[in-house]
């Protein structure tokens, strides 16, 4: 019996796949769980706009991941951190610090999971941070660090 894949079914497939099963399975297990629903002509058609919508929203989320990074490329914050002689901080800029400067500066609230710090900024200078919005998209913003 051929089966659309409702959920993920570990050793069966993933979700939205075609599989083929035995009818004792499909009805026993996957059916009643409704973990999948027969493979139709009226639920593969159903399963097409299913995914050409998800491919739509999908490029959507791209487009303004893209428009936004083009914004985040051309700025730049100023940090001002507690330091010593030299130009040395104490301690090291965090990605939580880089996070709550964006959002005090530019006013965008961004995740700091999502920023990439390459090395350990612990002196003043400027510094190139990463910062991934989308898994295609990557924005590189300039932090100037300054010691107080």
């Amino acid at each position: 019996m051929k089966v659309i894949l409702l959920e993920d079914v570990k050793g069966q497939g993933k979700k939205d796949e075609i599989i083929n099963i035995s009818d004792g399975y499909a009805r026993n297990f996957i059916l009643p769980k409704k973990l999948g629903i027969e493979a139709t002509d009226k639920n593969l058609k159903e399963l097409e706009v299913r995914k050409a919508e998800e491919a739509q929203r999908q490029k959507e989320l791209y487009e303004e991941a893209a428009e936004f990074g083009k914004k985040l490329d051309s700025t730049q914050i100023t940090l001002e951190i507690k330091g010593g002689e030299g130009g040395r901080t104490f301690g090291a800029v965090t990605a939580k610090e880089i996070a709550a400067g964006i959002k005090d500066q530019l006013g965008y609230d961004i995740d700091k999971k999502k920023l990439v710090v390459a090395d350990s900024i612990k002196n003043a200078g400027e510094y190139t941070v990463g910062i991934k919005l989308h898994p295609k998209v990557t924005a590189n913003m300039k932090v100037i660090v300054k010691v107080v």
